[in-house]
């Protein structure tokens, strides 16, 4: 569930999917993408324009952070680690380099899961 702007909501964007097929069923690998085009749709449609003089969100002990995932395919192993410090990374097939990640680039997690990336040498 998504909406904007935030101080006064012209959008709401609620995404349900039953019966999701792939390797992760977050709602972040899974719902969050096809959200943020929606979203992001929207915001081009209405002419919404960039606001910077939001709040930032203040975190108490023991609140999750999230985070948004960056793109580490073609990285170094060492280098993917590294930008990937937020999370918990697991690593399959062989090389060193990134072949393939998932959850994909711009999925939003929370602080310490699973990050799966496929190795090789392309």
């Amino acid at each position: 569930m998504g909406f904007l702007p935030a101080d006064d909501p012209e959008v709401v964007v609620y995404i349900a999917i039953d019966n999701a097929k792939g390797v992760t069923q977050y709602g972040g690998t899974i719902v969050a993408p096809i959200a943020k085009n929606v979203l992001n749709a929207a915001i081009s449609a209405l002419n919404i324009e960039p606001r910077y003089d939001g709040m930032t969100k203040e975190y108490n002990y023991g609140d999750k952070r999230y985070y948004t995932v960056p793109n580490v395919i073609g990285m170094e192993t060492k280098e993917a680690v590294s930008n990937l410090k937020e999370f918990k990374v697991e690593f399959s097939g062989s090389g060193n380099k990134v072949i393939h990640q998932s959850p994909s680039e711009g999925s939003y997690l929370a602080e310490g899961e699973v990050i799966r990336l496929m190795l090789g040498d392309e």
